[in-house]
């Protein structure tokens, strides 16, 4: 069964194909829930026109359901919109 350690642990290592930095780092996750085996997580992307949004949240649903989730639910929101906090827009140069 996944801990929310080993949750963290994949938000940490996921890292975004256009930005290189990790999509816990860049704050992209909103929300994450475990119950009883079941994942929920409500996250955004750095635009609504992400091209790779989709393949994002099919690598978490594998890299989550192989650490023991029953069920995987991934929310993707754009409320509110993704904003790069201060020392973000430090480390991106920006």
């Amino acid at each position: 069964m996944i801990t929310k350690e080993q949750l963290l642990e994949i938000f940490k290592n996921y890292v975004d194909p256009e930005l290189y930095i990790d999509i816990w780092t860049l704050g992209l996750i909103y929300e994450s829930k475990i119950d009883d085996g079941e994942v929920y997580i409500k996250l955004t992307f750095t635009s609504p026109m992400c091209p790779y949004g989709p393949q994002m949240v099919s690598d978490l649903e594998t890299q989550i359901k192989e650490k023991g989730a029953k069920k995987v639910e991934i929310e993707v929101t754009f409320e509110p919109p993704w904003q790069p906090s201060d020392e973000l827009r430090e480390m991106l140069g920006v």
